[in-house]
């Protein structure tokens, strides 16, 4: 779609494409490579679009294909980005978008993310992340940005956003224990394209973190529910289940990439994921002490209220829930009030703490946002516990 140089037609065309998947597809036949369909439901939907333009204005005959430039010859070449999801998230992450914006706008365009999803997942009011968008589009409509495929130069300036836009699908993906959210599917796609990336790139640090991390994390995905189909907590998880093949993988990506920066912010996020990993047999001691000692390594990286929320948790375990709390406390609940995890983790250090009656208003603030299914059924356990 990168061809077409006009972001409102791949917008358009992108969402025409997945409701006509969503038609076709009812009964559960999907094709051999339902990215590759997409894409070209999306293309034929687009020259519509540009032919009904050209009538409506009363142009002329449409004139001969001009000879290829040199962005549609790097286009066709497989060999530059051998992937039509992330040449196009290559895109979007224009240098000329505000940094802040990046990964939202590509999250938007690309991966089909409502804009309620993406500015919960920044932790931003949706209006704020709206004007965000809108800003991003009217910048590249009024500059001219060229929209097309960057060459290997440009590779750098906007790597940050694609991992970031990557990291964001993947937790959309994660956030759902049973998979069956309608993102679902970016957990596949995004062990794809984070394979491809770290092909593409194997001196970036980040770039081979980001694909251990994603590893990790979908090794652990066969132990996620329990028969109840419930969310399972990572510490409660049985290692025996965890899909080895992809631990042994990601490991590989780690040691490479702390051979390269050790101390990176996904490295150390990866490394948290290795710290569970690394457990054998729910026999073996939960490995909180290393995993505090990682986030707090972390804060220093990237002082985010994600990051402090999770460093709580382990803190609990290290330092008992009053500590916790205290962190808890200094957190801005007004912005995390539609952040599920962050109820969740105010609600287990308020049951701990013997606080009963404030633990149940903090798990039913949870379950009032929607969580999926098996995140509900886990938070309704809990609370009923009381």
């Amino acid at each position: 779609m990168a061809k077409f140089r006009d972001l409102d037609i791949a917008e358009e065309a992108a969402a025409e494409a997945y409701a006509r998947a969503a038609r076709s597809w009812r009964d559960g036949t999907l094709p051999a490579r339902p990215d590759a369909w997409l894409y070209r439901v999306a293309e034929r939907v687009a020259l519509d679009m540009l032919g009904r333009r050209r009538t409506a204005a009363r142009l002329a005959p449409e004139p001969p294909p001009p000879v290829p430039s040199a962005e549609d010859l790097a286009l066709d070449d497989d060999r530059l980005i051998p992937d039509e999801r992330l040449r196009l998230i290559f895109v979007c992450c224009h240098p000329a978008v505000a940094v802040e914006a990046r990964a939202a706008l590509t999250l938007r365009l690309v991966c089909g993310l409502t804009t309620a999803e993406i500015a919960s997942a920044f932790l931003l009011p949706e209006p704020t992340l709206a004007q965000r968008l809108v800003r991003a589009k009217r910048k590249i409509a009024q500059a001219g940005v060229p929209f097309e495929i960057p060459g290997p130069a440009a590779w750098p300036e906007r790597l940050d956003a694609v991992l970031s836009t990557l990291e964001v699908a993947y937790a959309k993906a994660h956030e759902d224990a049973a998979g069956a959210s309608p993102h679902a599917g970016y957990a596949t796609e995004i062990l794809g394209l984070t394979r491809v990336l770290a092909e593409l790139l194997p001196a970036e640090a980040e770039v081979l973190s980001l694909a251990a991390l994603v590893r990790y994390a979908e090794a652990r995905r066969p132990a996620r529910l329990d028969a109840d189909g419930a969310s399972v907590p990572l510490a409660e998880q049985d290692p025996a289940l965890w899909r080895r093949d992809l631990i042994t993988a990601a490991e590989g990506l780690l040691i490479r990439a702390a051979a390269l920066a050790p101390s990176g912010p996904r490295a150390l996020q990866a490394a948290i994921q290795a710290a569970w990993c690394a457990r054998a047999s729910l026999a073996q001691p939960a490995p909180w002490r290393r995993v505090l000692r990682l986030y707090d390594a972390l804060l220093s990286l990237r002082d985010d209220p994600v990051v402090r929320l999770n460093r709580a948790v382990a803190l609990a375990e290290v330092a008992g829930p009053e500590a916790a709390w205290a962190e808890l406390a200094l957190l801005d609940a007004a912005a995390l009030a539609r952040f599920i995890p962050y109820h969740a983790v105010r609600a287990e250090l308020l049951r701990r703490l013997d606080r009963r009656t404030e633990a149940g208003d903090a798990y039913q603030a949870a379950l009032d946002l929607a969580p999926p299914l098996a995140e509900r059924r886990w938070l309704a356990r809990q609370m009923a516990a009381l």
